[in-house]
């Protein structure tokens, strides 16, 4: 796999992008909102908790619907969800078509990482079970951050992760950084952590990833995406010579 000039490192999200996932933890919270007495429909997951991780959208829907009383229960939920969802992956990962093959390829030529608002022992076991956990410098989940997508927070420290662990000289800028995202909230994240910015139409349509402020999107991972990652940054070395005319790059 050609590796476009200037990309030096890429940070996948995970739900949506690697593994087909979302299905499930949509089940699964309206399962655990249900025993609270809120309904919730797969339009609403997707425009309002699509993209947060597990405490942000507990937390979320038990607020909007006047059950903070609940609230104090929030890691209970949380563990609950996990562990059913653990379960339900136990046999076999919901990976992506694709995602195998253009993750390993991509690990011989550049540093990778994960962003992502699951929790590790979730992100771990279905990279383990698919064969890939070993291409991954590291994983950011949503154990260590503070704030969740759309705040770059994760973002800004899978960076960081992959520049400690690799000490590269000079160190991997932000706009040297590739993230693959499938969601409204990771592409925000991921602009604001100031790095390009690939989205997979795995769960909103190409012209909303677009409008979110994607550079570049692909229908799947098995579509070639490296041709699109190519115009992402020979388009940005162009706009850099725009910039700087008479420079040397």
């Amino acid at each position: 796999m050609g590796i476009p000039k200037g990309l030096r490192a890429v940070v996948f999200d995970f739900d949506g992008v690697i593994v087909d996932s979302e299905p499930l933890h949509f089940s699964l919270f309206r399962r655990l909102l249900g025993e609270e007495g809120i309904v919730l429909t797969r339009e609403q997951y997707d425009a309002i908790y699509l993209g947060m991780d597990d405490r942000e959208c507990f937390t979320e829907a038990l607020t909007r619907h006047g059950k903070t009383a609940a609230l104090p229960r929030v890691p209970e939920l949380i563990e609950r969800k996990s562990a059913l969802l653990m379960a339900e992956i136990a046999e076999r990962p919901p990976v992506l078509p694709g995602a195998v093959g253009f993750v390993r390829a991509l690990a011989k030529s550049v540093p990778l990482a994960i962003c992502s608002g699951a929790l590790r022992r979730e992100i771990e076991a279905m990279l383990k079970q698919a064969g890939i956990l070993s291409c991954f410098v590291g994983i950011i989940s949503a154990e260590d951050v503070s704030h969740g997508k759309p705040n770059p927070e994760g973002f800004t420290k899978a960076l960081a992760l992959l520049n400690r662990s690799q000490n590269p000289a000079p160190p991997i800028a932000p706009a040297s950084c590739l993230a693959i995202e499938d969601s409204l909230a990771g592409i925000e994240a991921a602009r604001a952590a100031g790095m390009r910015c690939l989205a997979v139409a795995n769960s909103y349509p190409a012209e909303a990833l677009k409008r979110a402020g994607a550079e570049a999107v692909v229908a799947a991972l098995e579509d070639n995406p490296m041709d699109a990652v190519a115009r992402l940054f020979r388009q940005a070395r162009e706009n850099v010579s725009e910039q700087h005319p008479g420079e040397c790059h």
